[in-house]
């Protein structure tokens, strides 16, 4: 059967709440995925596939082995050469659907940056690894009065809700206020199935698509939250009156987009030293025995009352890491130059 944007789509057109109309929408739509790993590369996927006409893929990452078990887009050739994540993404999206325009960006996103890096996007994915970008998401959104999919998956637990970008509510009616750096798991401390990350994805894509295509009803308005190896789920509603406290949606507050400064933490060059200094922009009492004993398995852990150190050994065309965490939350990244590079690990394995 030759290849035609009838026959490429018709199973989607033939799906009465899209139809003609909604497909439209859809490829006349751009997409920004905030992240291209476990979440963002399963997204990526989708709605190319669904013709989402612009995807903008922005991650600072690179490919490594422990990503393939759930980040589908990538395979053993990408680990090997430490390849880009965005590069490799973009190169199997442009082979799934050569009609879509693509464009990838290995960057790391900050206030400074993010006007720029969402510009013209007409809804975004989260797919970060940490909670300062959601936070800065959010912002962005409210001021912007653009929608974003949240998503988030640890374990085999995770959760899924649409926000609008008109507050009542935002994330932070959800959310008031980052967690303390080192109290919440990551999936490098803690584990994730690539069964559950898929599935958060795809539920995000299913929101994602329903607003592209004008089906604004249809949206869930509840915080879909799953614990599948358990078996549980359910719907939260977030009360109205978190609502009208809430300081960013309520008092149009932009703490995170208007910060002065980055608030996951300074990345400075250590000089004449190869390493990279982060520091959080609020000091935090770490507990450093609780560190220590996240993080065995993942390589050498070594720890006393001052510090606990991380050893990750080297992989292919990568050199051996050092992470050495302060019981203020200051970290040392021992082994690379690039403060990008420096904060990706501080957020996989400390937290952010």
């Amino acid at each position: 059967m030759q290849d035609s944007h009838h026959n490429r789509y018709a199973r989607q057109i033939q799906y009465a709440p899209i139809g003609t109309e909604g497909q439209s929408r859809i490829e006349q739509s751009a997409v920004t995925i905030l992240g291209c790993g476990a979440l963002g590369s399963v997204a990526a996927e989708i709605l190319a596939r669904a013709g989402v006409g612009r995807l903008r893929l922005v991650d600072r990452d690179l490919v490594e082995w422990t990503n393939l078990q759930r980040q589908s887009l990538f395979d053993e050739n990408d680990a090997a050469n430490g390849r880009a994540k965005v590069q490799a993404a973009s190169e199997r999206i442009a082979q799934i659907n050569r009609l879509i325009q693509i464009e990838p960006l290995v960057i790391d996103v900050t206030a400074a940056n993010i006007i720029d890096v969402l510009k013209g996007s007409d809804l975004v994915i989260d797919a970060a690894d940490n909670f300062a970008i959601r936070f800065l998401l959010n912002d962005w959104s409210l001021k912007h009065k653009t929608a974003w999919v949240h998503g988030g998956c640890i374990g085999a637990s995770g959760q899924v809700r649409l926000f609008d970008g008109l507050g009542s509510p935002c994330f932070r009616c959800l959310i008031p206020e980052p967690p303390p750096a080192a109290s919440v798991p990551t999936c490098d401390t803690a584990g994730v199935l690539g069964a559950a990350t898929h599935m958060i994805a795809s539920l995000q894509c299913l929101e994602a698509l329903k607003w592209l295509s004008g089906n604004h009803d249809a949206v869930h308005d509840e915080v879909w939250s799953f614990d599948l190896w358990r078996n549980r789920f359910r719907a939260l509603q977030l009360d109205s009156s978190l609502c009208q406290s809430c300081r960013a949606c309520a008092r149009q507050k932009y703490d995170f987009l208007d910060a002065d400064h980055d608030r996951s933490g300074a990345a400075m060059e250590i000089c004449g030293r190869d390493a990279v200094q982060i520091t959080p922009a609020a000091t935090a009492k770490i507990a450093l025995k609780q560190i220590a004993q996240r993080w065995q398995g993942q390589g050498e852990v070594q720890a006393n009352p001052f510090f606990v150190r991380l050893t990750i050994p080297a992989q292919t065309n990568q050199a051996e890491l050092r992470l050495t965490l302060f019981a203020d939350g200051r970290a040392v990244v021992d082994g690379t130059e690039d403060p990008s590079r420096a904060r990706t690990l501080y957020d996989r394995f400390v937290g952010g």
